[in-house]
């Protein structure tokens, strides 16, 4: 059953339906589909997400299952940890909602230049390959925090993970923001600033769990003494 439900088919049907209601979670607020900054993000996550599925099913498919959990809830994941990917993730919902109400809607902002509306769609691209190289090198990279015994779990030390200890949560946060600027929405920055202290609190958090229960991880932080930002943090 487990292999059916992980199954190409059914793997690539779930991005589908992700980036349907990804488009539907952009487009329904703003109340039209000629909206050309949602599409260019939806077309670039599109592009990823086809990407990143292909790849990862030739190479990773266990990673692939992972990261295409609906909701980032599992049994084995901290208590801590529950409340805080639900609270990120019902607020992740905003960041698409937001936009449409704010720019095209009601207008309740002034709409952000088109210069740095197309910069932020530019940046996702160096983004989507940091993605990409943080997946290959990490095969360990749950959407919850948990110790993977049941695949050996084990430090990894190589590729973005020799320059900070949580490369993932560094291109997420520079993402957060990249979105609401791509589709000019002031009020959804507010809602970006928000994911991002949660996203600091939950690695603070994930390194002391980290350290408690991965062996190998506290000479590794030794090594690799910053979390987010080489030679800074």
């Amino acid at each position: 059953m487990q292999k059916q439900f992980n199954s190409p088919v059914v793997i690539w049907l779930r991005l589908i339906l992700r980036m349907v209601l990804f488009s539907i979670a952009l487009m329904w607020p703003a109340g039209t589909w000629y909206w050309w900054e949602a599409w260019a993000v939806v077309g670039l996550w599109t592009v990823f997400g086809i990407v990143i599925t292909y790849y990862l099913l030739q190479h990773d498919p266990a990673l692939l299952a992972e990261r295409l959990k609906f909701v980032p809830l599992n049994k084995e994941q901290k208590s801590w940890d529950k409340v805080i990917m639900l609270i990120f993730f019902i607020a992740a919902i905003g960041l698409y909602i937001i936009p449409g109400f704010d720019v095209v809607r009601y207008q309740w902002s002034e709409p952000l230049p088109p210069w740095m509306k197309v910069i932020a769609l530019l940046v996702h691209l160096p983004c989507f390959l940091f993605l990409g190289w943080v997946m290959r090198e990490n095969t360990y990279l749950a959407q919850v925090v948990k110790i993977d015994k049941a695949r050996s779990h084990h430090v990894v030390s190589t590729g973005p993970y020799a320059l900070v200890r949580h490369p993932m949560y560094t291109v997420v946060i520079v993402l957060l923001f990249a979105v609401p600027v791509a589709l000019g929405s002031r009020f959804a920055l507010i809602l970006a600033v928000f994911l991002m202290v949660l996203l600091i609190v939950r690695t603070y958090l994930e390194d002391r769990t980290l350290h408690s229960e991965l062996q190998g991880y506290p000479e590794y932080a030794k090594q690799t003494p910053y979390r987010l930002i080489p030679w800074l943090w």
